[in-house]
């Protein structure tokens, strides 16, 4: 199974910082490159980054992670990645999610009260049918389209994967999804994870294919930042924060191992707290590119 390894931009990614950042991941052969939906900071548009990033490279692979899909019209989603891919095949990896991981920004992707999940779920099935079918009609609870026609549509289908660690998000990942990306879980919680969301697949009559399973990680450069373990303790107080983020790079390696062994294989690293760029995408290069297959 392909191992990869991708660098993940958050929020104090500014957008001046950008050309540089996609060019130097473009020249030292770094797999992909990650923006996260962070409407409320500086960072770039997912949609716009991937669409900036891939006009200005020739190999280098894009993704969400993640984007929320409850809140926007799933044809839209649909035509917005049809046209990456046509111009880009083979290197847009949308990643969608069930909201905003920030509350302020909840409100800004507008679903009827309590539905969010079944919106989701809708959404999911209008846009897997829309990005392979050449016109699809569909009568929902939530979105009626009639003779959709996405141009052109995707040569390549374009994988949808998605996040989510909670029980029912298993089971949507099983049914709707090509590919699963984690966060915030151990290694045992991962493997766990796969192998549900495996059975999820296999009861829907369904299989992902055993490499698209992956998790977002965090490192530091030797110690963490207080706001990094409060804010990891919010999101998991029951785990050891350092168990979460890697607090230098040998410990991210052990990290690594274990999620090996758990058997994923795709890997997004984002720096732990602000960091120098330059030496964090050095190291970046140095320390995970040896260990791609």
């Amino acid at each position: 199974m392909k191992i990869r390894f991708g660098v993940g931009l958050g929020a104090d990614t500014a957008p001046a910082e950008l050309a540089g950042i996609i060019d130097r991941l473009e020249s030292t052969g770094v797999d992909s490159v990650w923006f996260s939906e962070l409407v409320y900071t500086p960072a770039v548009d997912p949609f716009v980054g991937m669409a900036y990033a891939l006009a200005r490279t020739t190999r280098l692979k894009v993704g969400t992670s993640v984007a929320i899909l409850p809140g926007r019209h799933p044809v839209l989603v649909a035509k917005q990645l049809a046209s990456l891919a046509a111009l880009a095949p083979k290197r847009v990896l949308p990643v969608f999610g069930l909201h905003s991981a920030l509350p302020t920004e909840r409100d800004v992707f507008v679903v009827p009260d309590g539905r969010r999940a079944a919106v989701f779920d809708e959404s999911l099935h209008v846009l897997r049918s829309v990005l392979r079918q050449e016109e699809v009609s569909f009568a929902g609870d939530f979105f009626t389209i009639r003779s959709a026609r996405v141009q052109p549509v995707p040569a390549q289908p374009v994988d949808i994967w998605l996040g989510g660690a909670a029980p029912a998000a298993l089971t949507r990942i099983g049914r709707f999804g090509d590919g699963w990306l984690g966060s915030f879980l151990t290694p045992d919680e991962a493997g766990r994870a796969r192998v549900q969301i495996e059975r999820e697949a296999d009861a829907a009559g369904r299989a992902i294919e055993p490499d698209h399973f992956g998790i977002s990680l965090a490192v530091g450069t030797g110690s963490l930042p207080d706001d990094v373990v409060a804010a990891v303790r919010r999101r998991r107080p029951d785990v050891d924060p350092e168990l979460l983020v890697a607090a230098d790079w040998p410990a991210l390696h052990r990290q690594l191992d274990g999620y090996l062994a758990a058997g994923l294989t795709k890997f997004v690293i984002r720096p732990a707290g602000p960091i120098d760029r330059d030496g964090f995408l050095d190291r970046f290069v140095a320390e995970l590119l040896p260990r791609q297959n």
